[in-house]
């Protein structure tokens, strides 16, 4: 029997239950708004569970914001977002005639086990077209990665041809990636995530699950899967490893290797060390340039 894209589709939703702890969820069986990209129900019980405490009215003020982003650039809107994602939303509300200000968070990043990890698949999404991606993860109800396969058993189809299908999924389905951290690309050979802005070429493999050991050449999936996507390292890259960047004519997303990701916890464990020690935190190199370690 051939090795098709249901099959792929499967083992990784497999593995994401059995390895990596996420809940899964068959989207038709569930009741929702097909022009709404969000999981409703566990985005508003998510806030009011990481909030614990926040007035009723302020976390309704985040959920409508949320909901409802000013008219702007697709690339805009989702640095919006990312900032929201990981410093929270700042909110007014009013509470006995006074007007307050706080800031309700979409993430626990302190406490793993205080947010929602949903892996999904058939989730049916309608706006200026009706498309029905591969793979979502929903990260207490939010849609913050897209994964787009190919059968690795069909010739003609590849990795190279899920990346156009995203690209062609920013044009009928937009407001899906305005939440959108990470995008992944596979047909098992090749395995890759970026950014909405990244280019194909500047879809990177992620060769370890730990920085202890690396696949040659590409990155087995299952590697892939367990590097980037265990919850607590998951949190962290969407929280400290994923930026902007103008290069003068346009905002680009970015989003860190798994070589600067480890490079950079080596570098925080040895500033740690140093403080108790000598006080040499030292130097590492990474793509980008020099990093310099300095206490």
């Amino acid at each position: 029997m051939s090795y098709t894209e249901a099959n792929y589709e499967n083992a990784i939703i497999e593995l994401f239950q059995t390895r990596l702890n996420y809940d899964y969820i068959y989207a038709p069986n569930i009741e929702r708004d097909f022009r709404s990209p969000l999981y409703e129900e566990a985005l508003e019980e998510s806030l009011f569970r990481i909030n614990k405490g926040a007035p009723y009215d302020a976390v309704k003020e985040a959920l409508f914001k949320l909901r409802n982003f000013e008219n702007n650039e697709l690339v805009q809107k989702n640095a919006v977002f990312t900032d929201y994602l990981q410093n929270g939303v700042e909110v007014r509300y009013t509470e006995k005639g006074e007007q307050k200000s706080t800031i309700i968070y979409l993430v626990d990043f302190e406490n793993v086990n205080n947010n929602s990890f949903i892996i999904s698949n058939q989730w049916t999404f309608v706006e200026n077209d009706t498309r029905r991606p591969d793979i979502l993860i929903f990260l207490n109800g939010l849609p913050v990665v897209i994964m787009e396969l190919k059968s690795p058993s069909r010739e003609e189809t590849d990795a190279e041809k899920a990346y156009t299908q995203l690209r062609n999924y920013m044009q009928d389905i937009p407001s899906m990636f305005i939440y959108n951290a990470i995008c992944v690309i596979s047909d098992q050979l090749t395995t890759k995530a970026g950014t909405i802005t990244s280019g194909e070429d500047r879809f990177m493999d992620w060769k370890t699950t730990d920085g202890s050991y690396e696949n040659t050449q590409h990155a087995q999936f299952d590697t892939f899967f367990e590097g980037i996507f265990q919850k607590e390292r998951f949190l962290d890259i969407i929280k400290n490893f994923i930026c902007f960047s103008n290069d003068g004519t346009e905002q680009i997303k970015i989003l860190g290797g798994y070589h600067q990701y480890f490079a950079v916890k080596k570098a925080i464990g040895s500033t740690a060390k140093a403080v108790e020690t000598d006080g040499k935190g030292g130097v590492f190199w990474h793509t980008q340039g020099l990093s310099l370690i300095n206490i």
